[in-house]
């Protein structure tokens, strides 16, 4: 069975890898992004989906725009019978999803209809939702709305962050994807419609949804730091600078604000974190990074008292 697989982020090399393990599959190329500049020296570094398959001599391409006719032909000389994609970065044309004759799947890191678009592990965190997990779809020439194929569910723990979950749901696509191809080879998969009336979307996060509203309940921003982590970060302002948020505790209900007391207001800087009240209970920070500066504890933090109660933040 011949099979092109298109992927991108280190989400994707599991199920590069899965491919590359199963009997009676060959992978004749990865269709990845092109190289970009990485770090503060702007190296020009491959995605991990490419350094996976030069480490096995897959041929790689990358083109930037992937519905150019050059990039269509350069797939069609391939002869592909299965388009496998997981976090590509790209919209597949028509054109590209008519090349193979047992179509084009996609591993989407949602449960669909719930979570269309680029940023589902995001949404999934901050939403605070107790579960959420992959669909093996058919690629239609809608955002995620093509007919599913199978899932499966992973719960999100109160530890959990978008990169913990990330790592997760990597590892459950591809069993998904190895519990999936003999039927999708073989022709005996019956998808299943998804429901468009349930569908929920999730854009790829903005810069104004990456600061924190102190109005908000406790639990609200805390689900919103779990989110960002590890990019890009939730943020807040102090003294007109950016201030990262990293990390929280989870509120404790128990925990109350006095009853004047403005969201954003420093109430207590120690060594159990740095509370701040905000819109409903308390939200205690446990690590954060000044700019200009690296992460740190946020007791240690305290202990430079720099950021002392009264302090408003926010602005």
């Amino acid at each position: 069975m011949r099979v092109i697989f298109m992927g991108t982020p280190e989400f994707a090399v599991p199920s590069l890898q899965t491919l590359l393990e199963y009997d009676g599959v060959e992978v004749v190329a990865v269709v990845t992004q092109p190289d970009r500049p990485v770090g503060r020296k702007r190296v020009l570094t491959p995605t991990p989906v490419k350094a996976e398959a030069e480490k096995h001599g897959i041929p790689v391409l990358q083109p930037e725009r992937l519905r150019s006719p050059e990039s269509v032909d350069a797939l069609s000389a391939l002869q592909p019978e299965l388009i496998v994609t997981a976090a590509y970065g790209q919209i597949l044309p028509k054109s590209v999803l008519d090349l193979p004759r047992l179509g084009c799947i996609n591993i989407h890191a949602s449960l669909l209809p719930k979570y269309r678009g680029g940023a589902p592990i995001h949404y999934a965190v901050m939403n605070g939702d107790p579960v959420t997990g992959v669909t093996i779809m058919y690629m239609a020439e809608g955002l995620d709305t093509g007919d599913m194929i199978s899932r499966i569910e992973v719960p999100i723990g109160d530890q959990d962050t978008t990169g913990t979950m990330f790592e997760k749901l990597s590892i459950a696509g591809a069993k998904l994807l190895k519990e999936t191809l003999p039927d999708l080879l073989s022709g005996r998969v019956r998808a299943v419609p998804q429901n468009d009336e349930e569908a929920v979307y999730s854009p790829n996060i903005s810069r104004e949804q990456e600061r924190i509203d102190w109005t908000k309940p406790a639990l609200q921003i805390w689900n919103l730091v779990r989110a960002l982590h590890p990019r890009p970060g939730a943020f807040t302002l102090w003294n007109g600078d950016v201030l990262k948020i990293w990390t929280c505790a989870k509120p404790d209900t128990a925990e109350s604000v006095p009853g004047s007391t403005l969201p954003g207001t420093v109430l207590e800087a120690g060594e159990r974190g740095i509370a701040v009240a905000t819109g409903q209970g308390v939200l205690r920070i446990t690590e954060l990074q000044p700019a200009g500066k690296k992460a740190m504890d946020a007791a240690a933090f305290a202990r430079g008292g720099q950021l002392t109660p009264g302090t408003v933040l926010g602005i």
